[in-house]
C-alpha cells in the first residue's frame, strides 16, 4: 500500500513499479515518470551538441595553428580542452538517443544551432580570448539549462552539471592563460 509520510517523498509500492515498467516499452529508458517533454529536450540538446562540436573544432584548430615562443603549453591546453569537449559531444549524443532522438552531426547549419561562435583569433592571445568568451557563453547557457530542467529531467540536468563544471574549469584555464600572456590580472582578487 502507498503511504506518504510528511517528511519523505511519496514512494510507489513494488507492484505499481513492476506494472508501470511493463507498460509502454517503446518509451525505452524514459518510463512513465519522466517529467519533461522529450521532443523539446531533444531539440535543446541538439543545440548543446552543436555548441560542443563547435568548441571541439575551435580548440582543435587552435591547438594546431598556434605559434610563438610560448605557444607549446597553450597548444597542449587547447588540445586537452578539445578532448574534453569531445567527451561532452559523446555524452550529449548518447542522451539524445536515450530520449528517442537521433543526434544531429550534420555540419550544415552547425554554427546556427550552436550557442558559441566559431571565431579563431589571429594571435595566440586572440585565440585565448575567443576561447574564454566561448567558455563564458557555455557556462551561462548551461546554468540556464540546469535551472530549466530542474527536477523534470534529473538525468539531463546532472549531465549538464558535469559539463558545466568542466566548462568552468576551461574558462578558468583560459583566464589564467590570458593573464599570463597579457601580464595583468583580469579578475579582482
Amino acid at each position: 500500500m502507498d503511504v506518504p509520510t510528511p517528511d519523505k517523498p511519496f514512494l510507489s509500492d513494488v507492484k505499481t513499479l513492476r506494472s508501470r515498467a511493463r507498460k509502454h516499452l517503446e518509451g525505452g529508458a524514459l518510463g512513465s515518470t519522466y517529467g519533461g517533454d522529450p521532443k523539446k529536450t531533444i531539440k535543446i540538446l541538439q543545440a548543446v551538441l552543436a555548441t560542443e562540436i563547435v568548441c571541439v573544432l575551435r580548440y582543435t584548430q587552435n591547438s594546431i595553428v598556434a605559434t610563438g615562443l610560448s605557444s607549446e603549453g597553450v597548444k597542449a591546453e587547447f588540445a586537452e580542452h578539445a578532448k574534453e569537449e569531445q567527451e561532452h559531444v559523446m555524452a550529449v549524443a548518447e542522451r539524445i538517443t536515450q530520449l528517442g532522438g537521433e543526434p544531429d552531426f550534420n555540419p550544415e547549419g552547425l554554427c546556427a544551432r550552436s550557442a558559441s561562435e566559431y571565431k579563431v583569433g589571429g594571435s595566440l592571445v586572440d585565440m585565448i580570448r575567443e576561447n574564454l568568451i566561448a567558455e563564458r557563453i557555455a557556462v551561462d547557457h548551461y546554468r540556464e539549462l540546469i535551472r530549466y530542467f530542474g527536477e523534470d529531467d534529473p538525468s539531463t540536468r546532472r549531465m549538464l552539471e558535469w559539463i558545466l563544471s568542466v566548462e568552468e574549469e576551461h574558462a578558468d584555464d583560459m583566464h589564467d592563460l590570458l593573464v599570463a600572456h597579457e601580464g595583468r590580472p583580469m579578475l579582482a582578487k
